[in-house]
């Protein structure tokens, strides 16, 4: 295979996809190289799946700008992308009437901005949408365009458009060196060295590392670390909408939210670290968890949790997304800094950047562009008729193999199948949400195991959590015969 492109992006979180994705529209050889085993396996694949209003980040800051077109792209991309997504709205809750004034700076800021429908509620208007709201509310900020949307569809759906467009994907491959060769970059990795007329630095936590290794001008990221709790389905219904404490300058603080699957979900921490690959789940970040928010809802049943999880966020030193071309660097451009609201953003940032690489490149258009893709058949949301009619063309879609999400074999099957298809048992979960269900995978692994080893054709001791050294089965405890 020719080892020159006229784009190399790093890395396949959302803002990697989203470029990728953007690019494809062009008449261009574009490469996606990813140090891990799958789409979304970095910053992307643990956050609060929020599609945020805008009315946090400061007027004329690109955070503002990207977050606003995000967000009104959004809908649309979602239909295209087959990917659900419900605007349900966010409330900004105010507990202490001298913090009043804090409501009414971010009410005019998110008019400054442009969120459309922002009203300010007084505390009888948030408990006749909210019941469980602190009885100490005493205001909130009404974002009706807030939504919820599932943040692995996104990520790995966009992925899946830019691949059928012609996009090509190398993971577990890592970037060891990049440098300028004439009028050329070149990438060099721990399998192969590539060459392009651009490169997007598309790295999340890792981005100012590469950054790093081309410019002068040197930036340094934070990891910064976000704990979560998640409530079993049973729930559904305790709160309506996204409940947000008044921010702080660590972030948004404990929210609450209903996830677009029907869970509970309460977080994040806002705990800095030096790790910028691991964030492991830890007693003192669940704590801060669970102080935080049962201080704007009332009686939450914490006992219901299934889950704990953590994730990581990319905060630049100077709290902004940086995305342009670096500074004496022709053709590199970078995506650093890209923390919340970056998967609001991600849509509006793909689209930002491949206008930036195409007027340096001078592409054109292409012709055709197919930016349709369908998720994972679902037998189980189909009227009654068309489930039994695909169950009986092919039975594998009537053999449940993950009972907490009513998960079938068909389904499993597809998400190893498709285009950059599932590797792994995460890739499987991130697909079709098998293991994702009150036991946590606690019976249906094992069969995921089994139908991931036949379709694959790896044997079952090579079958990986997550890639890498995360193998599951070490051996036999004895022969069969």
């Amino acid at each position: 295979m020719d080892n020159s492109f006229d784009v190399i992006i790093i890395g396949a979180g959302v803002t990697g996809c989203a470029a990728a994705r953007e690019l494809s529209r062009y008449n261009c050889s574009v490469l996606v190289i990813e140090k891990d085993e799958d789409i979304c396996c970095g910053t992307s694949k643990a956050n609060s799946g929020i599609v945020h209003a805008g009315y946090d980040a400061k007027p004329g800051t690109l955070k503002a700008k990207m977050n606003i077109r995000g967000n009104e792209m959004m809908t649309s991309l979602c239909e295209d992308l087959d990917i659900p997504f419900k605007r349900i709205g966010s409330l900004v809750v105010c507990t202490d009437e001298a913090n009043r004034e804090g409501i009414d700076e971010l009410y005019e800021r998110g008019i400054t901005n442009g969120v459309p429908g922002l009203k300010i509620l007084g505390k009888d208007g948030v408990k006749k949408i909210e019941p469980n709201i602190s009885d100490d509310v005493v205001c909130a900020l009404y974002a009706p365009t807030a939504g919820v949307i599932c943040p692995f569809r996104l990520n790995i759906a966009m992925g899946e458009c830019a691949e059928q467009n012609g996009v090509i994907f190398k993971f577990d491959t890592k970037v060891n060196d990049i440098r300028r060769t004439g009028d050329l970059w070149t990438v060099v990795t721990d399998k192969d060295t590539y060459s392009a007329r651009a490169v997007l630095n598309a790295a999340g936590c890792h981005a100012d590392e590469l950054h790093n290794l081309v410019s002068d001008r040197k930036y340094h990221i934070t990891a910064r670390r976000g704990d979560y709790m998640l409530l079993d389905r049973s729930l559904d219904g305790f709160v309506e909408h996204i409940i947000f404490p008044q921010p702080t300058k660590m972030g948004k603080g404990i929210l609450v939210t209903p996830t677009v699957h029907g869970n509970t979900l309460v977080g994040p921490t806002a705990i800095d670290t030096d790790d910028k690959d691991e964030a492991p789940v830890t007693s003192e970040g669940l704590s801060k968890v669970q102080e935080g928010a049962v201080k704007n809802v009332k009686g939450l049943p914490l006992k219901q949790v299934i889950t704990g999880f953590s994730g990581l966020r990319a905060h630049e030193d100077g709290g902004e997304f940086i995305l342009e071309e670096a500074e004496g660097c022709p053709g590199f451009f970078d995506c650093v800094g890209i923390e919340s609201p970056g998967l609001t953003a991600c849509p509006a940032i793909g689209e930002y950047m491949a206008s930036l690489i195409s007027a340096k490149l001078g592409l054109t258009k292409k012709d055709t562009w197919n930016g349709i893709c369908r998720d994972v058949i679902k037998p189980f949301e189909l009227p009654a008729e068309d489930r039994a009619a695909l169950i009986s063309e092919h039975p594998e879609y009537g053999r449940i193999i993950c009972r907490c999400e009513t998960i079938t074999e068909g389904e499993i099957i597809d998400s190893i199948r498709r285009p950059l298809g599932a590797k792994s048992l995460d890739g499987v979960k991130r697909r079709t949400r098998a293991g994702m269900g009150r036991c946590q995978g606690g019976f249906c692994s094992p069969r995921v195991m089994e139908i991931l080893s036949r379709e694959t054709g790896l044997p079952l001791d090579s079958i990986t959590k997550s890639g890498g050294d995360s193998q599951i089965v070490i051996g036999r405890t004895k022969d069969e015969g």
